[in-house]
This record gives C-alpha cells, structure tokens and sequence, in this order.
C-alpha cells in the first residue's frame, strides 16, 4: 500500500485544476487518470469551446495555467444575443452599466488547449504523483480514511478522496452517492467554421422552431458552431462532408453570418444533465462533472468546475497550514454547502430555459416571445446575469 493525504481520480481540468490549487501544501497528492500520459500533455482537439468568466481567468491565471496558453487560442467574448423563433428580436447581454464598462462579458479558449495548459501547469509539481494509463477497480471511504485499489493491482490509501471522474462517476457510485442524471435524448455537434461577415465578438444563441444553434465567436472570421437536435438527425449531420455540412449550417442559421466553411471534422456529444443528491461524504468529495454536470446551453459547466475544485483545495490548504483534519466532516460540509449554494441557482435556470425554449407547443412557443420581450424591459435584471455570467 502506498499511502497519500489526498487521493484524486480523474485528471481532467477540474481534477488537475484541484490538484494545482494544493501546490505548496505540504500534502502528498495523487492523481489517476485513465488516459495516458501523451494524452494530457497534448490532448487531442476535442471540438469544444469554453466561454470563461473572468473569475475563471484570475483562477487560471493564479494556478500558472494561463500563460501556457496561444495567443491565437483566446478570443473576446464581447456580447451575448438570444434569438428566439423567427422573430428578429433580440435579448442580449453585455457589460454596460457593470464595474467591467466596456471590457468583454468572458473569454473563448478551446477545452483542449485549457487541459493542456493545467498539464503543463502541474507537472512535477512538488509531492504529487501523476499515474497515467491506470484505472480504479474499487473505491471506498469513510471518517478512518480512503483507499483506491487499481486495475494493476495496487492499494492507494488517503485521508480523503476526490473523485473528479466524469459526470457518468463510476466513483460516486461506489462511494453510495445517489444523482439525478438526465439523458436528455438529444446530441449537440460542434465545429469551427470560417464564414463571411464578422461576428463582432457577439456570441449568439437561437432557440429555432424544432433547433438549437450557437455561434461562439473565434479570432478572425471563425466561430464554434454548436448545434443541438435528436441524436439520429445529428448523426447523419455530423456524417456530411465538409462542403455539405458547411451549406447545411449556412442554410440553419439563416445566413446571418454569410455562407459558412467548416474547418475541421465535426465532433457530437449526447446530451445528459447530473445533479449529486450529495457533493461529499465521510471522507470524500465529488468535484467538476462528478458534483454537478450542467447542459451546455449556458456554457457554465467550466466554470463552476473550476470554482468548485479551487474552493475545496482552499479549505484543505487552510486546514493544513493549522495542522487541522483535512478530512473533517465540518470541512467537507462547509465545501459541500458553499458549492451547492452557487451551483443550484444556475443548475435550476438553465433547466427552466432549455424546458421553455426547446418546447414546441404554440402555448410554449408564445411564453418563449413574452419572456424575451419582458426580460428587455428590466435593464437590472440583463446587467445582472451578465454579472452572473462574468463572475461566476
């Protein structure tokens, strides 16, 4: 057996992000990840855009991921429209009348090149150990403490175990954490496209009768486009060859941004929502995806990882400099609470807008235009969810 202060499994941002965060310490890490070692030092793109708040760029930043970054790799997020239907209307959001004035509401960077930065970041950090290419067979844990056993046959023993691994957590479950997950019986396919009119750093977001589809503006002509639909019309979508599927988007979106060329292959996530019924227990807590996996349309998943994974290792780093338990049921309880309280406003509001605006009653569809009209006649309420937005 081979003991640690604190277990992590899974090694992606919000696992390396926690990781990264205990730096200095003085605790003895371990993180375990399934994926080999070639794989977090330059993961593959995997299509995916992330719009980050500026909270997350200072975490970023603080935690020397941010400067591992391209420069060609970050672009302004200047503005927010939502569409809805065929109206021409608009809600948008931005930072008028905000502490930020005409700064940008977030930044756009690829998931890929933020995993490879927080790799970059963490590497040989001083009493972490990284295993790669191994996969745990079994968990447990409660007050006395943690053990992994992996499917090479070691025994890792902690004082508190992290599990970071996916929303689909095979370590939550052995842990005998309940969650509510929601298949949704919908997929989302993103691609970067070239097209002919400039975004202007506005992201936009329609809510089409029978669609869903995103434009994330890039540097330079480019966006992410992300389009959600049933999972059998995305597959023969995602199947169009590059000359295809670019007319397809041009034809989708109305031509808003002129004809539209895909640049790369297109890449299609089914859609599934998790709600942990608890974010810890006697020794151990769930961070990222494995606490909460939101649905994208707000783009917030990232970001509440992040805050969620930087929160707990505050707490634990503060613990430790007191020599107090790292793993005491009242730290985990303060960690699990604080998260909650930040995750369940956004959790519930992105889950209330995806049931109005992809419901195609004429009753629906009619709630959808007032709500949008409504929400453009109260400048307090679009300056604070742009907040919202920028902040969390």
């Amino acid at each position: 057996m081979t003991a640690y202060d604190v277990i992590v499994v899974g090694g992606g941002p919000a696992g390396l992000g926690f990781a990264r965060a205990l730096a200095g310490s003085g605790l003895r890490l371990a993180v375990v990840e399934r994926s080999p070692r070639a794989a977090l030092a330059d993961p593959a793109d995997d299509g995916r855009e992330i719009a980050l708040t500026h909270h997350s760029v200072a975490t970023l930043r603080k935690l020397g991921a941010w400067d591992a970054l391209h420069a060609d790799e970050i672009a302004p997020l200047r503005a927010a429209h939502v569409f809805n239907g065929g109206s021409p209307f608009a809600l948008s959001f931005d930072t008028a009348g905000s502490k930020a004035g005409a700064g940008p509401l977030g930044t756009m960077v690829p998931n890929h090149a933020i995993r490879r930065a927080l790799f970059a970041a963490t590497e040989g950090q001083d009493g972490l150990d990284l295993m790669t290419g191994v996969g745990v067979t079994g968990a447990r844990a409660n007050r006395a403490g943690a053990s992994v056993t992996l499917d090479d046959g070691r025994v890792l023993t902690a004082r508190l175990l992290v599990a970071a691994d996916s929303r689909f957590s095979a370590i939550r479950d052995q842990l005998g954490i309940a969650a509510r997950i929601n298949r949704i019986g919908k997929s989302m396919m993103v691609c970067r496209v070239m097209h002919e009119a400039d975004h202007d750093g506005i992201a936009t977001e329609w809510f089409d009768h029978g669609q869903t589809i995103a434009m994330l503006p890039l540097s330079g002509r480019r966006s992410s486009a992300v389009l959600t639909l049933p999972c059998a019309e995305i597959d023969r979508l995602a199947a169009l060859d590059a000359d295809a599927l670019g007319a397809e988007l041009t034809r989708r979106f109305s031509g808003r941004l002129g004809a539209m060329r895909v640049l790369d292959r297109a890449h299609v996530y089914p859609l599934a929502t998790t709600w942990s019924h608890h974010f810890a227990a006697d020794g151990a807590a769930l961070i990222g995806d494995a606490a909460v996996g939101m649905h994208p349309v707000t783009a917030h998943g990232f970001n509440l990882g992040l805050a969620g994974a930087t929160r707990l290792a505050d707490l634990i780093a503060a613990a430790a400099a007191k020599r107090r338990d790292i793993a005491s049921p009242l730290l985990l309880r303060r960690y699990e609470t604080a998260h909650r309280l930040q995750c369940r406003p956004l959790y519930d509001a992105t889950a209330m807008i995806v049931g109005l605006y992809t419901a195609e009653s004429p009753a629906a569809r009619a709630a959808r235009h007032v709500t949008l009209r409504a929400a453009a006649r109260l400048p307090f309420l679009r300056q604070s969810v742009s907040r919202l937005l920028m902040q969390s």
